[in-house]
């Protein structure tokens, strides 16, 4: 039986957020990426809602990261990270989601 392999990719502006992150809050954020990608439906992460939408939490670091699992197109997209300001990062998920729905817009890939 073949597995797939997921691709992880970023919106634009996740990607920004990723770029400023401190070395050691990114190295937390690529560890549980790396094993979210071995398992993609983690159901303790998952975000209500509907769309697969899921985050990642660093209660210590104060930081959230939400994405979205996409079977279809085998990928992981990551949408929004930021700091734990009570749901700001979860609407600015919601926010951007739905601007990217309509708008189709890129998203960059990450090795």
């Amino acid at each position: 039986m073949c597995e797939l392999m997921y691709e992880l990719k970023f919106d634009e502006r996740a990607l920004k957020e990723w770029q400023k992150l401190g070395d050691t809050i990114k190295t937390q954020f690529k560890k549980r990426l790396a094993k979210v990608l071995q398992n993609l439906h983690i159901i303790a992460n998952r975000l209500s809602g509907g769309q697969n939408l899921y985050k990642i939490n660093f209660r210590s670091a104060g930081y959230r990261l939400v994405y979205q699992v996409e079977d279809d197109k085998v990928v992981v997209f990551v949408i929004v990270m930021g700091e734990r300001e009570k749901n700001a990062v979860y609407d600015t998920a919601e926010e951007w989601l739905a601007e990217r729905q309509s708008d189709n817009q890129d998203t960059q890939s990450v090795k």
